[in-house]
């Protein structure tokens, strides 16, 4: 008798499934709308639109999978559609170079990928995902080989450092590819983690190396953005940096969080790259809190408290000092300070005070309510268990912190004079910069 062989189903759906497909169905719809006109009288158009419409279905794949192999071939079809949707033109050369660089770097994390998926199967006996995530494999010591060279592919997909150099080489592509980059593929190394959570979650040395990946990525990113000055480039910058921060949350145990994160930026991110266009001047308004006026401070300190209060209600976090939740509440303070500082630029009027106190609460309010309602969405999936504060993540929010103090407290034009800060503005600014084979030094070398 010939033994039966059982294939496991190659997708299921679940809640974070339908959270991606509703996040690419939105972007995409919005893209090809704006294709349309971006695109009019161009003879690539109808390719471009296939390929999109190809890009989206790769995407919906892997958000559905439950193959390992599925999730693979998804993973890089939708890579090499990308590189194709880059270079659009293939007489340009600055396109071309660009697609060969995120090719070079995006491949081999597909076969890191592949590796870690193979190392991970053969753990856990079984290529169903829904199955590995069960534990099947989470305690062996070729779980966690498997589960680090996935780790590094999500790293590399989400253009962390110092993988972010085929993102920031990629902005001679057309807009609206740009915006489902960074709003779509980009995230994928966000929604690869979120998928194996539970394992990670098992896994303390390896959310240590995440959060100290993201933490890096975090402040180098947000500092290149803060010296650019060509818009796509900075946008290119901040989304180094937002995923950094989602990089963080992962590596807090904080995976829903992470996916709240990875849905609201993709679509802000979308929305600024489609109007970036539009931009004929930048008019870029003081964020330091020290040029605020003498009331102006402890109102913004008031706000960052509110902020926080609120953030920690609505998000269901609340207060907890010995846990990595903490991280966030005190990221909400810092973010509900900046909204005041915005509104209270100026003379210190009554009107305005008030205002800033209730942007602070309703900013921390909304944000928290964001984290509330993907944190419910995913709970079956058990995705999110916050970690016990130790010294890392206490140092790691301590760096953060004085970072963001030594912003507000304009430490820069105090120190612009001197030759290490000469030498820091240098390194960034180069830092942040394309490939020069992505770049189209006169308009005659662009064959349109």
């Amino acid at each position: 008798m010939l033994s039966t062989f059982s294939v496991p189903p190659l997708f299921r759906a679940d809640e974070l499934s339908w959270v991606m497909a509703a996040l690419t169905a939105f972007v995409v719809a919005n893209v090809l709308s704006y294709s349309r006109r971006y695109l009019a009288g161009d003879r690539g158009r109808r390719r471009h639109r296939r390929d999109v419409l190809l890009l989206a279905a790769c995407l919906a794949a892997m958000a559905f999978a439950d193959h390992l192999l599925v999730l693979l071939a998804a993973w890089v079809a939708a890579d090499l559609v990308l590189v194709r949707l880059m270079i659009h033109n293939g007489d340009w050369e600055a396109a071309r170079e660009s697609g060969r660089l995120a090719l070079r770097t995006l491949l081999p994390g597909g076969l890191l990928l592949a590796g870690g998926f193979w190392i991970l199967a053969d753990a856990a006996g079984t290529a169903a995902i829904h199955e590995i995530n069960a534990g099947a494999a989470s305690d062996s010591a070729a779980a966690s080989i498997g589960l680090a060279l996935i780790a590094l592919a999500a790293l590399i997909q989400s253009a962390a450092w110092p993988f972010h150099r085929w993102l920031t080489s990629s902005l001679n592509s057309p807009t609206p590819v740009s915006a489902l980059m960074h709003a779509g593929l980009v995230n994928g190394g966000g929604f690869l983690l979120v998928r194996f959570a539970p394992l990670y979650l098992a896994q303390p040395a390896m959310l240590h190396a995440l959060f100290l990946a993201g933490l890096v990525t975090a402040v180098v990113g947000t500092f290149w953005k803060l010296v650019q000055t060509d818009v796509k480039r900075m946008l290119a910058c901040s989304t180094m940096g937002q995923m950094g921060f989602m990089l963080m949350q992962c590596g807090m145990g904080l995976f829903a969080p992470a996916a709240s994160h990875l849905c609201w930026h993709g679509l802000f991110k979308a929305y600024l790259f489609l109007g970036a266009g539009s931009v004929v001047r930048e008019e870029r308004k003081p964020t330091a809190l020290a040029g605020l006026p003498i009331a102006g401070l402890p109102a913004a300190g008031l706000a960052g408290v509110l902020g926080a209060s609120s953030f920690a209600a609505t998000s269901g976090l609340g207060f907890r000092p010995a846990e990595t939740s903490f991280v966030m509440v005190g990221l909400a303070f810092m973010a509900a300070v900046q909204v005041a500082g915005g509104l209270l630029a100026g003379r210190a009027t009554a009107g305005r005070l008030l205002a800033a106190s209730a942007a602070g609460l309703a900013a921390g309010g909304l944000y928290g309510l964001n984290v509330r309602v993907i944190e419910t969405v995913l709970a079956p999936l058990e995705s999110s268990r916050p970690q016990p504060l130790d010294p890392l993540y206490a140092a790691g929010f301590a760096a953060l912190l004085l970072v963001w103090l030594a912003l507000n407290l304009d430490l820069a034009a105090r120190w612009k004079a001197s030759t290490a800060w000469k030498r820091l503005y240098v390194a960034a600014l180069n830092g942040g910069q394309p490939h020069p084979r992505t770049v189209t030094v006169h308009r005659t070398t662009y064959r349109y």
